[in-house]
């Protein structure tokens, strides 16, 4: 590969930059619409955010590639599976850290299970946005390497497919498509356990589950793809005019298959697949132009490049941080029952500087929320100033 798309390391970075963002609010019940997942059905722009970093995962493999088969299938697989498990278990060790808990006043082991005040049984969550990077990763590069390009586009064709019939035929009767009536949650109820799922929508189901594998696979390899299209084709104008018909056909596409296939990250669908990487196209396409073709670069291009230059390391760190710092508690007072209320060093910082910026809440959350992307590009930025980056 002779010529360099500093493009895509800014695509990359933004994606990681934007994941950090709508991760990390100031409080979960203050934040403007744009910045929250779709209910259920629907695509909002934060749910744009995951499926454009897979999508960017599949072109960093088709630079690869390459340089993979050159070395040989043995080495190859070796090198893939070494990643996967690695990226699988960092994304387990960040939902078992900080290892240690506060109950009942005090700091206790947190083990694999473990039962709360209550009674309540609870268990460390298996999957993830980590394990879900490491599983796609892992699949569409074995697609992609093994077969040829129209077997591979084949394959991921059907891959979409085959989930929309499993879903509409394995789910509930009344609506497949629903919470209630996924089967992919039967799936991981069997495989993980309950109390190793996610939690968040009031009941045993994981957005990252083993159902919805399937379709993610698929964003991985729609972005590999466009990949070695740019890779073959080089920075011309015909190679831009094609990135955006596929884009604008993969966008329409997957509104007309959400008409009967709802765009849902949760379950994410296929016809959401089709969407979300017309538009991830779309806008790397602009990207290019800009930045490839009009050689516009600057402060804000800087901003995201170092992003992605350790994007593993920072995302982690996002998540893995607070999760420490919750351990340490500053008393903040009584609460109206009488007992003690506790808040971490980032918990204070929201309460007390952020959460006064205005009386609109959402305001003083969205301003927490800067406050730590920022905090986290200055990580990045010194990183690559010293030419440190972490590799897995």
């Amino acid at each position: 590969m002779n010529q360099r798309y500093y493009s895509l390391d800014v695509f990359r970075g933004a994606t990681v930059a934007l994941m950090i963002l709508v991760n990390n609010p100031g409080s979960w019940e203050h934040v403007f619409a744009p910045l929250e997942h779709a209910p259920w059905h629907g695509c909002t722009p934060t749910d744009l955010v995951f499926p454009f970093f897979l999508f960017a995962v599949g072109n960093a493999m088709a630079f690869v590639i390459p340089r993979f088969k050159t070395a040989g299938t043995a080495v190859f697989l070796q090198k893939v599976l070494k990643r996967t498990i690695l990226i699988f278990a960092i994304g387990l060790f960040l939902n078992w850290s900080p290892f240690i808990m506060w109950q009942q006043n005090m700091l206790v082991p947190k083990t694999w299970l473990w039962t709360d005040a209550e009674g309540l049984p609870h268990g460390i969550r298996i999957l993830g946005v980590l394990q879900r990077i490491a599983l796609c990763y892992c699949f569409a590069l074995l697609l992609v390497y093994f077969l040829s390009p129209k077997k591979a586009a084949i394959a991921g064709a059907l891959l979409l497919l085959c989930y929309w019939v499993l879903c509409y035929y394995l789910g509930n009767a009344t609506d497949p498509y629903s919470l209630a009536g996924y089967f992919g949650t039967g799936i991981d109820k069997a495989i993980l356990g309950d109390v190793h799922m996610y939690h968040g929508e009031g009941l045993a189901f994981d957005p990252e589950g083993l159902g919805s594998l399937l379709p993610a696979i698929v964003q991985v390899m729609i972005g590999f793809f466009v990949g070695s299209y740019i890779i073959k084709q080089g920075k011309t104008a015909i190679m831009l005019k094609q990135l955006f018909i596929a884009g604008m056909v993969l966008f329409v596409v997957g509104l007309v298959w959400s008409l009967a296939f709802p765009l849902n990250k949760k379950i994410w669908t296929s016809s959401y697949v089709l969407y979300t990487s017309g538009l991830a196209i779309t806008i790397l396409g602009l990207l290019i132009y800009m930045i490839e073709f009009k050689q516009l670069t600057g402060k804000l291009t800087r901003f995201f490049d170092v992003f992605g230059k350790n994007p593993l390391f920072i995302f982690v760190l996002s998540g893995f941080l607070p999760r420490v710092l919750g351990l340490i508690r500053i008393n903040n007072g009584i609460t109206l029952s009488g007992q003690p209320q506790y808040l971490s060093p980032f918990g204070w910082f929201y309460q007390h500087i952020c959460k006064n910026i205005s009386a609109d809440l959402r305001v003083g959350s969205l301003a927490y929320a800067i406050c730590m992307i920022s905090f986290y590009w200055l990580i990045v930025y010194l990183l690559d100033r010293k030419k440190i980056y972490i590799r897995v």
